[in-house]
């Protein structure tokens, strides 16, 4: 592929432009794609890295962090989790700073410290990786945390390494609904009370330079990433829950990939675990998340009709099979699966894990032990696609 970019060829936006053409040639070439369908939500998916890559670039400086929304409806990556709020600021581990929250009524709330980025050749390196069990909060639900070299900071203070490079927040709603985020902010500490710094036009061009290095990470990192962690699997299986790769220690993750045909369903059975946030999900072969808005491609336990076995039963189909936890493929004929637990308090079996089973869509009556209990009518139906679009819009401003 070859373009004219003009005299800016090598710097600044050219750089970018480069970077952009190389991103786009990687997406259409993509093993995955076999039509105009895959082909556009790949340049979707592509629109949206380029959001997050500028983004990311232009709060690069780590003397005057803030918290970006990295992953969003209309900027999707690594099969974010529908039921999540994340946040990422740049930060410096030669550097003191300090993070001021609220804790909210969000499930799990989660730190963690990366180093390096996407724009190298392999995944940023986990250094720290905490909840808010781990620090003092006070009886309003605020708390004060600090990040720096220092190795005796005492309680509510992390050591950050050299190459220390962001600081993520993660906050997990259980129930959309009755479920609130807190807040978050993060400042340099020997910063607080200055202005910014204003960068000059070299600091710019090298900043559209670094946007294009993220952008083209970002798409061949998640490209792999799933050759090694879901496509090694069986087709329609999923592996016994493990730790989430990635350094997240309270995370556990089951995960798989699924193909069904117009009139198959994949019953995914898995115990109601009782822990703080449980979570089930679809995701694209671009390994984003589908429609979870007006479509019920994801359910948390709390969303879930649980059967009186104690167990979950979603079913995952094309069609409408008229029960409360039908995960819609939304005409995906092929895609990912995940379950997540957090805030897990200790290590998770494979009894906790899931189970598959590939049905006929007309013979769910006779598989499902319950399947008069989870019955939905239309209207009802409508009404949870309403209260998704809402809990939405609310927790999701762009």
């Amino acid at each position: 592929m070859s373009a004219t970019l003009g005299p800016v060829a090598d710097t600044g936006t050219g750089a970018f432009a480069r970077s952009l053409l190389e991103a786009e040639e990687l997406v259409r070439t993509a093993p995955h794609v076999r039509d105009d369908r895959d082909l556009a939500e790949g340049l979707d998916y592509l629109a949206g890295l380029v959001k997050v890559a500028i983004g990311s670039a232009w709060a690069s400086d780590p003397t005057d962090p803030h918290f970006a929304r990295p992953s969003t409806m209309w900027t999707k990556m690594g099969l974010d989790n529908p039921d999540t709020l994340y946040f990422a600021a740049q930060i410096s581990g030669d550097a003191e700073y300090e993070v001021v929250g609220e804790r909210g009524t969000a499930a799990d709330m989660v730190f963690q410290v990366l180093g390096g980025s996407h724009a190298q050749k392999t995944s940023p390196a986990s250094h720290l990786a905490f909840d808010d069990r781990d620090f003092p909060i006070d009886e309003d639900g605020r708390f004060t945390i600090r990040f720096g070299p220092r190795t005796d900071g005492g309680p509510g203070y992390y050591t950050l390494q050299p190459d220390s490079s962001r600081l993520l927040v993660r906050q997990t709603l259980s129930d959309w609904t009755t479920e609130r985020p807190g807040t978050v902010r993060v400042q340099r500490v020997d910063r607080i009370g200055m202005p910014a710094r204003q960068p000059g036009s070299a600091e710019l061009a090298e900043r559209f330079t670094r946007a294009g290095r993220i952008l083209t990470g970002y798409v061949r990192t998640f490209l792999e990433f799933v050759e090694l962690f879901y496509l090694d699997q069986p087709v329609n299986t999923m592996y016994a829950p493990k730790l989430t790769p990635g350094g997240l220690a309270t995370q556990y993750s089951s995960a798989g990939h699924y193909q069904l045909a117009e009139d198959e369903a994949l019953v995914v059975t898995v115990p109601a675990s009782g822990m703080p946030y449980q979570g089930f999900q679809l995701g694209s072969m671009w390994y984003v998340s589908l429609d979870y808005a007006s479509h019920q491609t994801s359910l948390t336990a709390e969303q879930a009709g649980v059967d009186p076995d104690g167990m979950i039963r979603y079913v995952v189909s094309h069609r409408n099979p008229g029960l409360t936890n039908w995960i819609e493929t939304t005409g995906h004929d092929r895609g990912y699966l995940q379950v997540r637990w957090q805030r897990v308090s200790e290590p998770l079996t494979p009894d906790h894990g899931p189970t598959t089973e590939v049905v006929a869509v007309d013979d769910l009556p006779t598989v499902l032990p319950f399947h008069a209990e989870q019955r939905i009518d239309n209207t009802a139906w409508r009404e949870r696609i309403a209260v998704r679009q809402a809990a939405v819009a609310d927790r999701m401003p762009s």
